[in-house]
């Protein structure tokens, strides 16, 4: 849409902002790859058009980002707030998703981007997709399975938000990860352990993902070690801080 009705924000304090098309749901040809970039900015330059020219009571606005702000060319890298963007394209895309989102700031509203990481859900991203193989016992880990994936449980994802959206101290970037990263290995082999299900198979080469999913593929072959520490310094507590139990809990094997 191209435009907002302003009656809807009447009696809204808070916007929390989490379009954006998905970035693993198609192959990244130069169609798809501007689609992923404008639906996130293009959205969030709506809103903040939207609010600087309407009257309104909104104080907060809370955005959704990604740890692929960081990129991925520096694997051994531990990655703050602080830390400069990367170079590769998902870095680029945040960049400017989060560029669109500090303007609202200029509006005098409170602004909170999460810069979200590998989320564990049962209802699909990448647990689901690694568990589909590990089930019919052909599961093995991806590349060299030693790229790091700093995960978070999605019911922490939703606590952390909450508490971005409660706690008015909270100004700027959060990194919306777990208390410890797993490389691709570790949580194949965490799956299977959970499932009761073996793993057979070598690693998935990295030239094959290539060939099935082009640029796309740096998304499983790529990782980055991110910090969590200034949420917890916030003041947030996890609720799944162990990859077992956080796994278990999801598959239902609680």
């Amino acid at each position: 849409k191209q435009e907002i009705d302003i009656q809807a924000l009447e009696g809204v304090d808070t916007i929390v902002h989490l379009a954006g098309a998905g970035i693993a749901d198609k192959r990244w040809d130069e169609a798809r790859k501007k689609e992923i970039l404008e639906s996130r900015t293009h959205s969030t330059r709506l809103l903040f058009d939207t609010l600087k020219q309407s009257t309104h009571q909104v104080k907060n606005f809370i955005s959704a980002s990604a740890i692929g702000y960081y990129g991925f060319e520096e694997p051994d890298a531990v990655f703050t707030e602080e830390s400069n963007a990367g170079k590769d394209y998902l870095a680029h895309v945040t960049k400017q998703w989060e560029s669109e989102a500090d303007q609202i700031t200029t509006l005098g509203i409170r602004l909170v981007k999460i810069r979200i990481g590998i989320v564990l859900s049962e209802k699909g991203g990448a647990l689901a997709e690694m568990t589909k193989p590990v089930r019919w016992g052909v599961g093995s880990p991806l590349g060299s399975g030693n790229q790091c994936l700093s995960w978070i449980h999605i019911d922490d994802l939703c606590s952390l938000f909450a508490k971005a959206i409660e706690d008015k101290q909270w100004q700027g970037a959060y990194n919306g990860v777990g208390k410890t990263w797993a490389t691709n290995a570790e949580l194949t082999k965490v799956i299977a352990k959970v499932l009761h299900r073996p793993l057979w198979l070598p690693a998935v080469p990295a030239f094959v993902l290539k060939l099935i999913l082009g640029e796309m593929a740096s998304l499983v072959l790529t990782g980055s070690k991110v910090s969590n520490a200034k949420a917890e310094r916030s003041g947030f507590t996890y609720a799944y801080a162990d990859l077992e139990k956080a796994v278990a809990q999801l598959l239902g094997k609680k």
